[in-house]
């Protein structure tokens, strides 16, 4: 009898050791403010925290007929190339043609508007286009808009970074995630810089963001082989973002500059100025170079800067341009996440389960 109630007593002991190991377990997953995500509930993630498919050059009449076609697909990022007009003072939008726009931007002023009337406008049209879309579909997660300078700025023709920010505060207003934003601390006070903040993991969650736009701007290829040009994109707006800080007046930078292309170590200590290096923490380069084994991409993730990874299929084995499977590109897409891109960039035009999709980054 004895013998018996020893086993039970023991068996007693187990189940309670078994249970609260299983409490202990699920505490640690979830945290202890219970709040784990998973990729079922994106939502909950810093925006840092999370990789989304973004696509290549949207304003091609080619790949949609309309810019909010682009919108439908449920993509995390869209991209635009600009051209500075210094005789129109307009921000011209296409591939090629310095003096005229060639895109799919139509001036909506309505959702009605977006799918019809003639298109090939200017940037704040297509800026207009977004805002209407946006409006329409308010629960949209937070939207990447990537403008590709493709001659870089003409600051002393008057088209300079402020007359971009000047732009897009008249287009985006406040649906726009500002390097303000990021400084700001949330119990009050500002960190010294973006590159400080992001270190704290300063970013808010992708449902606080739900609706809104962070912008980011890269060099283009005319500017980055031009040998005349000395001044480039990413180093004048960060110029730019410094001396607003340094006037109070950074509420008025509407744009995050990118380090451009693939670099081993801390891209940043390309600039020569190093008080400029603090203000960039978005990353954007070829995915297969970042993959090919030379660079840890896990220091991104840890410093909360955001990497953007173009041409997801040219990574070994390399997909389809346009239409793989949307089985390979799925895969594709979280093969990037767990090597720490924050987009995963492509011309999958037609594949709207595979841009809708957002993982957990790592």
């Amino acid at each position: 009898m004895t013998g018996r109630l020893i086993r039970r007593a023991s068996l007693r002991i187990r189940a309670a050791l078994l249970g609260v190991l299983t409490l202990c377990l699920a505490f640690t997953v979830a945290g202890a403010g219970g709040g784990a995500a998973s990729a079922a509930d994106t939502d909950s993630l810093p925006f840092s925290g999370s990789t989304g498919s973004g696509l290549h050059n949207t304003y091609d009449p080619g790949a949609f007929t309309y810019l909010a076609q682009s919108l439908d697909t449920g993509t995390s990022m869209i991209e635009l190339d600009v051209w500075d007009d210094f005789v129109t003072q307009e921000w011209k939008v296409s591939h090629s043609n310095p003096l005229g726009n060639s895109n799919n931007c139509v001036d909506a002023s309505s959702p009605a508007d977006l799918y019809t009337g003639g298109a090939n406008k200017d940037l704040e049209s297509c800026l207009d286009d977004v805002r209407v879309w946006l409006g329409a579909h308010p629960g949209h997660g937070p939207l990447i808009i990537k403008l590709e300078m493709k001659a870089g700025f003409q600051s002393t023709f008057g088209m300079g970074p402020a007359k971009l920010d000047q732009s897009i505060s008249a287009h985006l207003g406040n649906l726009v995630y500002k390097p303000s934003d990021l400084l700001a601390k949330p119990g009050g006070g500002q960190y010294a810089s973006l590159d400080e903040a992001a270190g704290a993991g300063n970013w808010p969650t992708r449902q606080q963001l739900a609706g809104k736009v962070l912008l980011e701007v890269i060099p283009g290829t005319v500017e980055e082989s031009n040998p005349t040009d000395t001044l480039w994109t990413d180093q004048e707006y960060a110029d730019y973002l410094q001396g607003l800080q340094s006037q109070g007046k950074l509420s008025q930078a509407n744009v995050f500059p990118a380090v451009h292309n693939a670099q081993a170590g801390d891209p940043r200590s390309r600039y020569s100025d190093a008080s400029i290096r603090p203000w960039f923490v978005v990353f954007d380069g070829d995915a297969a170079t970042y993959l090919n084994g030379s660079i840890d991409t896990s220091w991104y993730d840890t410093h909360h800067y955001l990497l953007i990874m173009t041409d997801a299929q040219n990574v070994p084995p390399t997909l389809d341009d346009t239409n793989p499977t949307s089985a390979d590109a799925q895969a594709r897409v979280a093969q990037l996440a767990k090597a720490h891109a924050s987009i995963a960039s492509n011309d999958w035009t037609g594949l709207t389960d595979v841009q809708s999709t957002v993982l957990p980054r790592g």
